[in-house]
């Protein structure tokens, strides 16, 4: 058990049957008493919630299980993955994934995490090479600092580039936020 005092960011605890991942975490302190304002995500579904929690209460603290697996492919909603050390081969659907969908390239390796032998999602690395399959023309002239236009990448994603970026490049792409980073060649 824990109290809502001890909750940080990255902590994971199980209120109503659910996981949640604390995000965001604020103390208020009142005349009387004390709050812990905390903003939660949802482990399973993805979304966010914001709740206030008096000081005394407890919650169970959930331990996540992390194993490296690498993905293989995708199969319509199903997205296959091997265990890096035993082989086996597990999937998780569309939704179980979020948007980890649009940064998967086959063969790369990442953490999947479960909780008491289930499935619940992915963490993919911070940063991921892949190539533009589709951009507007660049011109002479072109910098960095010129705009941006958008780019659609090799697993289906669209972000915003540089000017100077072309069809076929290879981009780094930060996962957390989508945005380009640099252009690797």
């Amino acid at each position: 058990m824990i109290s809502s005092s001890e909750l940080r960011k990255g902590i994971v605890i199980e209120l109503d049957n659910k996981l949640y991942q604390v995000i965001g975490y604020q103390h208020i302190k009142m005349k009387r008493t004390a709050l812990a304002r905390v903003k939660l995500r949802d482990i399973r579904d993805g979304h966010t919630i914001e709740q206030t929690f008096q000081n005394t209460e407890k919650f169970v603290r959930a331990r996540l299980d992390y194993r490296n697996m690498q993905y293989l492919y995708n199969d319509g909603n199903l997205y296959y993955f091997m265990d890096e050390e035993n082989f086996e081969q597990t999937s998780l659907n569309k939704d179980q994934l979020g948007n980890a969908t649009d940064y998967l390239k086959e063969g790369m390796s990442l953490q999947i995490s479960s909780y008491k032998d289930e499935l619940v999602g992915v963490e993919l690395p911070i940063t991921v090479e892949l190539e533009v399959t589709e951009t507007g023309p660049s011109f002479k002239g072109d910098t960095a600092t010129a705009g941006t236009k958008p780019a659609t990448l090799g697993t289906g994603v669209t972000i915003q580039v540089p000017m100077f970026v072309n069809k076929g490049d290879v981009i780094k792409v930060d996962t957390r936020n989508g945005s380009y980073l640099e252009r690797v060649s």
